[in-house]
């Protein structure tokens, strides 16, 4: 594949339409399961304008080097380039550097787009105006447990009320799932930070905001995604994304809001409600003091240890009234893993925002690897908000 050159100067004079080529960048490791049905989902599409699959392959434990190579030597539209970190943000980057599109589609390697996704998503972007359009995360699994996830990961009970999960009304938003990117949008803000493990999404759309763009929420842009299935690999994923949200909240101030909070906070009431409480416990079972006075004096304090164990009873009610809730659209073996569904992406997420360590993103007046040769924080923030054709009065 030859790379056009491409600067925010020229890109900025694109006036986008369904005849407008697309890149689609696709950071893949361990997807063996579900690569070649994304790239299918892909290359199927039947948008009128062409298109370019980059795949970015970190290093594997299971056979997706080969499956992505198989795909680059069976459609010219598929390139393969390395992604030596694994990690999505530098994987993200090296795919955008070889492309060569002024639309950029992020999408994960078992993800599955709908027919249409792309025209409607580029449609979206040049009626709108906006830098980056996304819809909705379309949980959906095929074992019980992955079933399981799926409801909560589309319910406000698992994951509050974030449209990209549950869904909402069209318009601007502070981040969308995968996203179509303008490529002058990416140039402008340097891309991914490749210092994020998770989260970079997140935090790539915060920095275009600041900027002066706009993110768009279109819920007709439904993408499958597959669902973790075992408790292990969810509570791996939940207590990352938990782990990156505090590190986006420091990068960030006064980004953190209620539905970020509350996860934590019920971590922090249950663990000293059990604290409380057991050593409430304690007490009674050692029997009465030996002093009459000092039986007298211990009672009130013992009566309010006792009740440390109201914090994690409350929660536990709540999580069994929402299985209960949920009984009338689930069959018995998903419903059956839907309590350890939830506890388990609730207190994982919570216990991971309680212990992010500060040093996770160090130096932070470094410059990130960009498009052109990255922009620098400082100079970031201090950019004014930009001005597009056709965007005047926005």
């Amino acid at each position: 594949m030859n790379n056009v050159s491409l600067t925010s100067d020229n890109l900025s004079q694109i006036s986008l339409s369904t005849s407008t080529p697309v890149s689609v960048i696709m950071p893949v490791r361990n997807e063996e399961r579900h690569l070649a049905d994304a790239v299918r989902h892909v290359l199927a599409q039947g948008y009128p304008a062409g298109i370019e699959v980059v795949l970015a392959v970190a290093p594997s434990s299971d056979a997706t080097a080969r499956i992505a190579r198989e795909q680059a030597a069976a459609d010219s539209r598929v390139t393969v380039v390395d992604n030596p970190s694994g990690r999505i943000p530098a994987g993200n980057n090296a795919a955008i550097k070889a492309s060569r599109f002024p639309v950029v589609a992020r999408v994960d390697g078992h993800a599955l787009l709908p027919p249409g996704y792309l025209k409607m998503a580029v449609q979206t972007l040049a009626e709108t105006g906006s830098d980056n359009v996304g819809g909705i995360m379309a949980a959906e699994g095929v074992t019980p447990f992955e079933q399981a996830v799926a409801w909560a990961m589309t319910s406000p009970a698992g994951v509050g009320r974030a449209a990209f999960h549950t869904g909402g009304q069209t318009g601007p938003a502070d981040t969308v799932y995968l996203g179509v990117y303008r490529r002058v949008a990416l140039e402008q803000v340097g891309a991914y930070d490749e210092g994020y493990q998770r989260a970079e999404d997140w935090e790539m759309n915060h920095r275009i905001r600041q900027a002066g763009g706009l993110i768009w929420f279109e819920p007709r842009l439904r993408v499958a995604y597959r669902p973790r299935g075992s408790v292990q690999a969810l509570a791996v994923q939940y207590f990352n994304y938990g782990r990156w949200r505090r590190v986006v909240s420091r990068e960030h101030p006064g980004t953190v809001n209620l539905r970020y909070l509350a996860p934590p906070a019920a971590v922090l009431a249950m663990a000293a409600g059990l604290v409380a409480g057991v050593a409430g416990l304690g007490v009674a079972l050692a029997g009465p003091p030996g002093a009459a006075g000092a039986a007298g004096a211990g009672e009130p304090g013992l009566a309010w240890l006792m009740m440390g164990f109201v914090a994690p009873a409350c929660y536990l009610a709540g999580i069994l009234g929402v299985t209960g809730m949920a009984a009338r659209r689930l069959p018995g073996r998903v419903l059956a893993r839907l309590p350890a569904a939830l506890v388990t992406m609730h207190v994982c997420w919570g216990v991971g925002f309680l212990t992010s360590p500060r040093r996770l993103l160090p130096g932070r007046a470094r410059s990130r690897p960009g498009l052109t040769g990255g922009t620098s924080r400082r100079t970031h923030r201090g950019a004014g908000p930009r001005r597009r054709p056709g965007r005047a009065g926005r």
